[in-house]
């Protein structure tokens, strides 16, 4: 039974060592994460975090909950109770599906802390002071029953372009645009000024249902744009190695231009703006907090901090993580759709306090993870939710492995009930699995689970097989550096299949041992050598797997308060980690085959016919838009014959007459033509931002 390890004691950088610091995306604590959440940021970090462990480099990894912010209000209104007690029950969600995948954080914080609004507020004033910092004066919704400017996610009403009824005043969930609260007052050539696409028709507060009013309201920017070429500067240097999508998104930033970025809100929870800042109205802020995509960044310094110098408010050992780029790599994952909060807003953040800080050198982003050709739905019920893979009874080291041998790195990846039962039947079960089985169990049954003497020196042979594992084990390693994870996976499994064909290119069995006994105890010296080296470098991908490897090796843990089997991933492998006449412990089944038939079982269990009714709605749709372009061909072809009649009955000396039309009255009766047609899609396609 795999126990995790023991809590750590703070790790503080060594002087002069390679210090790692790791941090994964805050999650938003306002629903259970799916697997794509878990892939694309906690788990590609927790393998990355054991590796450098493994590794023997001083490390430390950071995550916790984004709890601040609108979307935090609204559901804890949802829900009927405060955003603090709906924070609290969801940080304990996500706890429990994380120590239940067997992530292994140093430590797993929060942000409403008094080191998060110490620290928040330190880094807005320095910026403030820096002159980086600018007031503008917008029109905002008001609700004048509770008397307070409402947030765009406050104000509901009908859709001006589908019409849907339950529109939000920042996006439309039925047609997918961008929106505006109120409808945009007329510039003064008499044309609309618009953020977004649309707007609300008939708007209400969320809140009471009346109707909110249009009233000046000041709020705080970063100016973006003053610090561009700074940042720019960094960039040129720090992004190499990173995503060639990480750089395209953050380029695309740039590319435009980078603009000044509220960084309030009108809210109750959140970090409040601070007081007593020269040229700074408290008055004009007192209602009004930090835009949370400003704040949750610095979540990461003020977690470290609650770990590093707990119960101690003034310590400054965070700093020595933080703010020491000459000591310390920081390394950040996420999904793809945090990466401009990470290479712009908090980047330029740091950059503008005029202080040391430690950023990041190597960003590690993911694609998208979908579900059998679908989408995951928390709503419709589509997809496997952290809480429902604890449901299936499957190993949490089988879900760690399908989903890191899956990790859509450079493209997005399917999720297939299929593939994961393949994954373990196949991959795991006949390759590793068998590997292990195999030499522990023979070892028992003819050495009575005593290693043999051997001399590896005799048999070339062996000695060659050697110099093979070593060659993949640096293949590996420098996968793992570069924190491509798929391939670090399957470099491992490629090392095991050298331990199944060791075994059989030696054809071990009793003919063996009778003809070869010396070559016999090699075989089997080399083979459980072999095993332990794989158990290590399985560990950071399958911690509890290879705890199980080790344990049957005759190993032991640490200490008696803490049974955590120590792991080492060396730069050579010598195999000489077992000596002979050490006793091993006793063999086990590492994994077990999962019948085909749960395949259909879990697919249907998990959104299967949500998914089937999804998948032929779309169909449908394709269908007629199929047959209205197909209706569009006949109508032009019949045109076209309808012509040539007509041009060849002139040529018989007929003449026929047609009314003249304009243009707009043709196209209104025959259809767009295509140009215009074409003109309309362009239109459609362009990209609507909204600040």
């Amino acid at each position: 039974m795999y126990s995790m390890a023991a809590p750590r004691k703070p790790t503080l950088p060594v002087p002069g060592k390679e210090n790692i610091l790791i941090t994964s995306a805050l999650p938003y604590v306002n629903n259970v994460p799916h697997l794509g959440n878990i892939i694309g940021s906690v788990l590609s970090a927790d393998v990355f975090a054991r590796f450098c462990r493994a590794r023997g480099l001083p490390t430390i990894y950071i995550c916790g909950s984004d709890e601040y912010g609108t979307a935090t209000e609204t559901k804890a209104l949802s829900e009927g109770v405060d955003p603090a007690t709906l924070c609290a029950k969801y940080h304990a969600i996500h706890k429990e599906i994380y120590d239940w995948f067997r992530i292994d954080f140093d430590t797993f914080g929060r942000t409403p802390t008094d080191e998060h609004t110490d620290i928040v507020q330190s880094i807005f004033s320095r910026l403030w002071k820096n002159g980086y910092i600018e007031e503008r004066e917008t029109t905002q919704a008001y609700c004048p029953k509770h008397e307070s400017f409402l947030a765009d996610r406050y104000v509901e009403g009908e859709c001006s372009l589908c019409h849907d009824k339950g529109a939000r005043g920042d996006q439309c969930d039925a047609c997918g645009n961008l929106l505006d609260p109120l409808e945009p007052d007329l510039d003064a050539s008499g044309n609309q000024e618009t953020k977004a696409t649309g707007w609300l028709i008939n708007p209400q507060c969320k809140l009471d249902g009346t109707t909110p009013v249009r009233r000046q309201t000041k709020h705080l920017y970063l100016k973006l744009d003053v610090l561009q070429e700074e940042l720019k500067s960094w960039l040129a240097s720090a992004e190499k190695g990173w995503s060639a999508n990480c750089i395209s998104i953050t380029h695309s930033w740039l590319d435009q231009g980078l603009k000044p970025r509220g960084i309030t809100r009108d809210l109750k929870w959140g970090v409040p703006i601070p007081t007593g800042l020269d040229g700074l109205s408290d008055e004009n802020y007192a209602k009004k907090v930090f835009y949370v995509w400003f704040d949750a960044c610095i979540g990461y310094p003020s977690i470290t901090k609650t770990f590093t110098d707990a119960g101690n408010p003034s310590g400054s050992n965070w700093e020595k993580w933080w703010k020491n780029p000459e000591d310390v790599s920081l390394y950040q994952f996420m999904g793809k759709d945090n990466v401009p909060f990470h290479t712009i807003i908090f980047p330029t953040s740091q950059i503008g306090t005029r202080e040391n800080w430690t950023k990041v050198k190597h960003l590690s982003t993911t694609e998208y993870l979908n579900y059998e050709g679908g989408k995951f739905s928390k709503s419709k019920g589509v997809g496997v939710f952290g809480n429902n893979a604890r449901d299936t009874g499957i190993d949490p080291d089988i879900w760690r492995y399908y989903l890191l041998s899956r990790r859509p790195e450079t493209s997005d990846s399917e999720f297939k009930w299929e593939e994961f039962v393949d994954a373990n039947n196949n991959d795991l079960l006949k390759n590793l699995g068998n590997l292990c089985q195999r030499v522990i169990k023979f070892c028992q049954a003819k050495f009575d689970s005593v290693i043999p003497e051997y001399d590896l020196s005799k048999f070339p042979a062996l000695q060659q097989h050697k110099e093979e594992v070593n060659k993949l084990l640096q293949e590996y390693i420098a996968n793992l550096k570069a924190t491509k994870l798929r391939n670090g996976l399957s470099t491992i499994m490629s090392i095991s299949g050298l331990g199944n064909k060791l075994l059989q290119d030696n054809k071990l069995g009793n003919q063996l041992i009778q003809e070869e006994p010396e070559r016999c105890n090699a075989v089997i010296g080399i083979a459980l050598e072999h095993i332990h080296l794989l158990a290590n470098i399985l560990s950071p991908y399958m911690p509890g797997k290879s705890q199980s490897i080790l344990t049957q090796l005759g190993l032991e843990g640490a200490s008696e308060e803490d049974k955590t089997i120590p792991v080492s991933i060396p730069d050579n492998w010598e195999a000489n980690a077992l000596k002979p006449g050490h006793k091993l412990g006793e063999p086990e089944l590492l994994f077990v085959n999962i019948p085909a038939a749960k395949i259909d079982e879990w697919r249907d269990a998990f959104g299967g016919e949500e998914l089937r009714k999804i998948k032929e709605e779309e169909a449908k749709k394709a269908a007629e838009k199929k047959a209205a372009r197909e209706r569009e061909k006949e109508k032009k072809k019949a045109k076209k014959a309808a012509q040539a009649a007509a041009a060849a009955g002139g040529a018989e000396g007929k003449t026929t007459t047609l009314p003249i039309r304009s243009a707009k009255s043709a196209e209104s009766a025959s259809g767009p033509t295509p140009e215009s047609a074409a003109a309309a899609a362009a239109q459609a396609e362009e990209p609507a931002t909204k600040a």
